[in-house]
């Protein structure tokens, strides 16, 4: 019986281990630093056992995954590079829905000699996206076509009927991590050209991006766009530009924290339990005064506002965040960012009954062999179940779930030594079929 570590017990794994449970044959272990955490998560599914597991214990990370055939590395990314290790010691395989970073594939040649498959990528973005990217493009060169311009942007929101807090934003998943991931430098191919913007930049470069009718988005670039020229075999693409969405108004809130220092993740010996927000501030700004006035004037000279309605806006809404006011804060890892997080944590997480979005959309701009251009979309909005799993979870865990069982019966595109990701035809068509058995498609269109 094909036995399945899954490491971390946070939103993404219910899913992918719901989609796993569904196979009677499957055996599968659920590892977290807590073992409560993950008893809890296992008690709801079939032939699925807990275990307490510290993945920076390499004695221990060793013992278990030589006990299990796959290892499904939900942790964050940085442990992914130590999980791998372990995984050739013991020739176990192993699936991840994050990037390929370069510690990852530093490890492809050890992979390969110990004949296991590291299967990265297979989540929602990146992995929808890739299944569709690929499918698009393979289409269009099978025609005769070219892809001369590739977008792709991708947002994990609350639904607009609960985006009514001052972000536009709530938190299915680490508040730390998605404020961080609007501090990446970016870099992405513009008309044949390398664009690199700083993340000191990148939130001003938002611009209105219509998806569909019914949402007001903005549009950034994230991360390095540059290499899915390569990736996805489209060397005739003059503009190749990955991003990511948010609700407008969104950049210019996380711009302005940013340049009042909240988002800071240095220790400040001077923050102390019992400091209050306002002297927090103060403290930030070197006012004289923890009064709200002063503050907010020392705020307007700091932070770049684009205009007096958006600072009037910023404003209210770090005053609806009790950031200037006399309540105790609540000192989380002696930094101001994790300090914010756990504020907003507490202000912006979803409530029972709320739905969360995902909305993913490609743009291709195509050439014939004639030279007539046209536009073409593929588009996925994806809303969450209150009852049963966000749209999140959903797509990233029942892709992933999905992935595993494809590795697990052996299918012979994935089943592959190697650093892999979902680029080719052979990996993403299997992978498709089945994701949108799942209710989890990106409908293509034909715009211009």
């Amino acid at each position: 019986m094909p036995r399945i570590l899954v490491l971390g017990s946070g939103m993404v794994a219910p899913p992918c281990i719901e989609y796993l449970a569904r196979n009677p044959n499957n055996t599968i272990t659920v590892a977290c630093r807590s073992l409560q955490s993950a008893q809890k998560l296992a008690a709801g599914f079939p032939h699925t056992e807990a275990i307490t597991l510290d993945v920076t214990s390499h004695t221990d990370l060793d013992k278990h995954i030589a006990a299990h055939d796959v290892v499904i590395s939900l942790i964050p990314y940085i442990h992914h590079a130590a999980v791998i290790k372990s995984a050739i010691k013991s020739a176990t395989n192993v699936v991840t829905t994050s990037y390929v970073s370069d510690a990852i594939r530093q490890l492809d040649e050890s992979a390969k000699q110990a004949g296991i498959t590291v299967l990265n990528e297979v989540g929602v973005d990146p992995g929808v996206d890739h299944l569709y990217a690929i499918k698009k493009i393979n289409q269009v060169h099978a025609q005769g076509g070219k892809v001369l311009e590739f977008y792709s942007y991708c947002g994990g929101l609350p639904a607009p009927e609960c985006a009514h807090n001052p972000l536009g934003f709530k938190f299915s998943w680490s508040p730390r991590g998605a404020l961080l991931s609007q501090r990446n430098s970016a870099r992405f191919l513009k008309d044949g050209k390398v664009e690199n913007i700083s993340s000191d930049a990148l939130m001003a470069t938002a611009a209105p991006y219509h998806v569909m009718d019914g949402y007001d988005f903005v549009a950034y670039p994230n991360r390095d766009s540059v290499p899915f020229q390569r990736f996805y075999a489209i060397p005739e693409a003059r503009t190749v530009l990955r991003g990511s969405l948010r609700y407008k108004g969104n950049p210019a809130f996380v711009q302005a924290l940013a340049d009042i220092g909240w988002l800071d993740q240095t220790q400040k010996t001077w923050l102390k339990d019992g400091m209050t927000w306002a002297d927090i501030h103060q403290h930030i700004l070197g006012v004289d005064s923890p009064d709200e006035t002063a503050l907010v004037a020392s705020i307007r000279d700091v932070a770049k506002f684009p205009n007096e309605a958006e600072a009037e806006r910023i404003i209210s809404g770090m005053r609806w965040m009790g950031l200037f006011s006399s309540e105790p804060a609540i000192v989380v890892e002696g930094n101001l960012l994790d300090t914010l997080c756990a504020q907003l944590e507490k202000l912006m997480s979803f409530a029972p009954g709320e739905r969360d979005l995902v909305m993913l959309q490609h743009k291709f701009v195509v050439e014939w062999s004639d030279g007539q251009q046209e536009t073409f979309t593929s588009t996925l909005e994806l809303l969450g179940d209150p009852d049963r799993f966000s749209g999140m979870a959903l797509s990233v865990g029942v892709t992933c779930g999905i992935a595993t069982q494809l590795l697990l019966d052996k299918h012979p595109a994935i089943r592959k030594p190697g650093v892999l990701a979902p680029y080719t035809t052979d990996i993403c068509d299997p992978i498709r079929a089945l994701v949108e058995k799942e209710g989890i498609r990106m409908v293509e269109k034909k715009t211009a």
